[in-house]
This record gives structure tokens, C-alpha cells and sequence, in this order.
């Protein structure tokens, strides 16, 4: 073992067959479990590649699924968590984030080919959070990514066996039964690591099994003998389980299946390619009296019409430009024009709020070389891509039918968006910020737009909001207490299904002195 390990605390990995297999939520679990026993835990991913992000306290970028295994663990959120964040912009490239922050590449991205030759600082900028956290924590429970078997990714690995390897770390592999094939997914992966990974793989989870546990039983003694590893656990499907996603949209409507009552209102959100934080309409899609449906564009030359509604949303973008082309060339903005004419409403959220302005500039070639691009010309306003981000959490007030309510949230974006000359008359701030006017509305308040990822998660504004769109709506959904009770579900699931005094003793035996 590496006699450079730190003493302090004790690092586990979980490392999946697949992606989706359910690193993030066994991680979360596991968080939760651990801090109920008073350990002092940190969730940890080396690199993640997501474009739902959130704000730590000091100002930087973690991924949202970091966000949530923190809250799992009861700590602050802390860009250490995962240090490496990449955003993509195109099929072949994206934005780096090392320890909460861009770092500065050309339009605003690096390609594929190039980040292959810059995994060596990536790997030193993992290594040195992953350090400053084994001085503060007594636990580090860290999710990988995809799968460690992924042949053409292996030279220079920072998110699986790669990190593992770097810091001696005993490592879990966990499947998922539900997508079948599951004994050939956890063999065929430990066939394809290497006699040192294999041998710190100290043992696997199944996930998401359903239905008699005496069926499988002949299966996981065929694994563990075949394989020399123990099965910790066989997790069940845990049915409605809908906590932020990493990345994947969800596009079944899960949370919509089960109103009982027609939906009061019906909400539309665009989905464009570079669509990010999505996770800003979970408050939406959890609501019994919503009827939330993002609008898929599967075929660009298909043209898929917006179904009527009362509000369309445009959310949030990681190419602003490109998305706002794609927008136009499905004719989403003749049907915006439709909906507004029989007297719908409409709210972009950030790059979507960008969208619903006269033009968008990115002199600098913040995201593309497209220069600049004609918004739809609903807000009487202008935007320039600038190569600093915003990044903050922030406070304040919504402004929306003669009333005001507080709101909270967070805001990223690389956008400064101002007001034209002599149109002050025709709009009014939508939020009211640390004493500073942000967003718009129209005069006829029909159209509205704002930088606050998050909007929808405080009860109040989104009852307010709802009613501008047209409904009352008489229940509050809490976004924090959901997830509260999901990762308790999750938790309490690993307590009773998975052998925890085995994994402490895997765990005490690989840190012996």
C-alpha cells in the first residue's frame, strides 16, 4: 500500500459497471448513514461531467449531485468536493472547471483530443483537494465515473481506477439488475481491470432489484465464487425515488403520472441540446397540481410544434447562441409567437432569459465564433458573453402581480445583459436583488425572464408565479425537504440491505497501520 496516504481519514470508492448504475445515490446513502453514526464525512468526485451545477459559499462550481451527497453528509458545500467539473458546449469539447473555476480556453472550451494531454494536471488538481479533505474528514466516500472497464479511457484515468490507484483506496463496484445482464456486467468488469484494481475491489452492490431475493440467492454464491469478492448487499427499487439528477434528463413525467385531479396548470419547457440545470424545474414536475412537460426536438429535421399551455419556459443554456439557432430552426419561436397571441405567458430562466432579448454578443468567443446572434426581441435588452462567470448564491424579492414574495437561488451565467435606451417605460425589474434590480417583465406582464436558477423551489414565489400564469394553485412543494426524504430512503435502504459491519471490517483491515 502507498505509505504516503494520509492518516487521517479513510477513503471508499464506488465505482459502477455502467453509468446510471447508481454511484450517486449509493454515495448520497452511504453519506447519510455514515454521519447518523457521528463520522465526519465528505462526499468526493474526481471529475465529473455534468451541466447541472451548483454554487458553493465561496463562489465556485461543483456539480449538483456533489450538492446533494454533501446535504447527504450535513456539510457545507466545498468546491473540493469535486474538483474537476467539465461542462460540454459541443459533441466534442467542453468548458474546464478546476477547483470551482473556468480556466480560460479558446471559444471557451476544450477539445476532447486536447483534455487527454491535460489529464496530468487534472490529476494533480484532484489530488490536492482530495488532500486538504483527508485533513478535515474522517470519512471520504467517492463516486466514479461511467464505468473503470472503458478500454480507450484508461491511460491517464482521473475518475476511477486511475484516482484509486493514486491514493490506495478499497473500491466497490455496484450494478444495476434492472437493465439485466447483471452477473456479466460486474465479471466482465473485473475482467477487464488490472491485477492491482482488482485486487482493491473489495466488493459489489446489486442495485435496483425487485421481487423475491430467494430467486437471486444461487446467482451471488455463482459471483463470489467465481469472482473471490463478497456481494455487500442487493439494494431494492426504490419506487418514486426522484432526486437530482446528474445529468440525464429525466423525460418520463414520474411525478405527473400520479395527479388525481386534472393538472391546474400546464407548463412547457423547451429542451435544446446545450440545456443546462434542468434541475430547476424538479419543483415543477413534483407538484400534483402541474402538469410540467419538457418538449423534445429528438430529430433536427423533424419540427415538433409547442402544444398549447399556459406558460412556456426557455431554461438555461451552456451555448446560448447555438441553442437559440436550433430554437429558430424548429420554428419554437412562431409557435412562442402563437402562444402569446392567444394571451399565454412566457419566462426564460438565464441563458433562456438571454434568448428573449433584442441580440446576443460574444465578441470574445466565449462559447462559439458565431459573433453574434438576433434574440427573439420580447425584452428590450442586449447581451454580451463575457469570459468571467457569475457565480453566487443570492437573496431577495420577486415582484410579480402587484405582489411581493422572498426567493432564493443562485446564479450562473457568463452573460451581462442591459437594458436599451428609453425603454425603461415598457418593463419593470422582476426581482429585486441585495437592493439591485435584476430580470424583466414585460408591461402587459406577459413575458418574463431572470438569471435565479432556482426560482420554482421557494413555495411562495412559485404559488406567485403560477398565479401570473393564470392558476391558483393550493398546495406548497419544499425541493429541500424532498430530497431530505429521498436520501433518508436511500440511507435507510443501505442500512438494512447492505452489510455494514462487513464493509467496516473491509474498511478497518485495508487501513491497518
Amino acid at each position: 500500500m502507498n505509505d504516503n496516504r494520509p492518516a487521517s481519514a479513510q477513503t471508499l470508492m464506488i465505482q459502477g459497471t455502467t453509468s446510471d448504475a447508481g454511484k450517486t445515490t449509493l454515495v448520497a446513502g452511504l453519506c447519510r448513514l455514515f454521519a447518523g453514526k457521528h463520522l465526519n464525512v465528505a462526499p468526493f468526485k474526481p471529475q465529473n461531467m455534468a451541466l447541472n451545477s451548483a454554487v458553493t459559499p465561496c463562489g465556485g462550481e461543483i456539480g449538483r449531485a456533489q450538492a446533494l451527497q454533501a446535504k447527504a453528509a450535513n456539510v457545507p458545500l466545498d468546491v473540493d468536493f469535486n474538483p474537476i467539473l467539465l461542462k460540454p458546449n459541443s459533441d466534442t469539447g467542453a468548458q474546464v472547471i478546476i477547483h470551482g473555476k473556468a480556466i480560460a480556453t479558446h471559444k471557451g472550451q476544450m477539445e476532447a483530443a486536447q483534455y487527454q494531454d491535460y489529464k496530468k494536471v487534472a490529476m494533480a488538481a484532484v489530488l490536492e483537494s482530495h488532500q486538504r479533505l483527508s485533513k478535515q474528514f474522517q470519512l471520504i466516500v467517492v463516486e466514479g465515473a461511467g464505468s473503470p472497464a472503458e478500454i480507450n479511457l484508461r491511460e491517464g484515468d482521473v475518475a476511477n481506477m486511475g484516482f484509486a490507484e493514486a491514493v490506495d483506496c478499497p473500491v466497490i463496484i455496484i450494478a444495476d439488475i434492472d437493465k439485466g445482464g447483471v452477473f456479466a456486467q460486474l465479471v466482465g468488469t473485473l475482467m477487464l481491470l488490472s491485477q492491482s484494481e482488482q485486487d482493491r475491489v473489495i466488493g459489489f452492490v446489486i442495485n435496483r432489484f425487485r421481487g423475491d431475493i430467494t430467486l437471486l440467492e444461487s446467482g451471488l454464491r455463482w459471483l463470489e465464487k467465481r469472482t473471490k469478492k463478497p456481494v455487500l448487499g442487493v439494494l431494492p427499487y426504490l419506487h418514486g425515488l426522484d432526486i437530482s439528477s446528474e445529468d440525464a434528463l429525466i423525460t418520463q413525467q414520474q411525478t405527473c403520472a400520479h395527479h388525481e385531479q386534472p393538472s391546474q396548470v400546464n407548463i412547457v419547457v423547451l429542451v435544446y441540446p446545450h440545456m443546462s440545470n434542468h434541475t430547476d424545474f424538479d419543483a415543477l414536475r413534483h407538484h400534483k397540481q402541474i402538469n410540467c412537460q419538457f418538449l423534445f426536438a429528438k430529430n433536427p429535421e423533424v419540427v415538433v410544434s409547442i402544444p398549447a399551455c399556459d406558460l412556456v419556459i426557455l431554461p438555461g443554456s451552456k451555448n446560448v447562441i447555438a441553442d437559440l439557432k436550433f430554437l429558430k430552426n424548429q420554428n419554437w419561436h412562431h409557435g412562442i409567437a402563437k402562444h402569446c397571441r392567444y394571451g399565454g405567458k412566457v419566462m426564460g430562466i438565464c441563458g433562456g432569459y438571454q434568448m428573449l432579448g433584442k441580440l446576443i454578443a460574444d465578441p470574445m468567443q466565449v462559447e462559439s465564433d458565431n459573433g453574434e446572434c438576433t434574440g427573439l426581441g420580447y425584452l428590450p435588452m442586449t447581451t454580451q458573453l463575457q469570459a468571467t462567470k457569475t457565480l453566487v448564491n443570492v437573496e431577495g424579492q420577486l415582484n410579480l402581480n402587484q405582489k411581493t414574495v422572498a426567493v432564493r437561488g443562485y446564479e450562473i451565467h457568463s452573460g451581462i445583459s442591459q437594458l436599451l435606451p428609453d425603454t425603461s417605460t415598457s418593463t419593470q425589474a422582476l426581482l429585486c436583488i441585495d437592493g439591485k434590480s435584476q430580470g424583466l417583465i414585460t408591461a402587459d406582464e406577459q413575458i418574463a425572464g431572470c438569471y435565479l436558477h432556482g426560482i420554482f423551489d421557494t413555495p411562495q414565489a412559485l404559488t406567485l408565479i403560477m398565479a401570473w400564469s393564470g392558476s391558483e394553485i393550493t398546495e406548497n412543494v419544499s425541493i429541500d425537504q424532498l430530497e431530505d426524504i429521498a436520501i433518508n430512503r436511500i440511507s435507510d435502504a443501505c442500512y438494512k440491505y447492505l452489510d455494514i459491519d462487513k464493509l467496516d471490517k473491509l474498511l478497518s483491515d485495508w487501513y491497518k497501520p
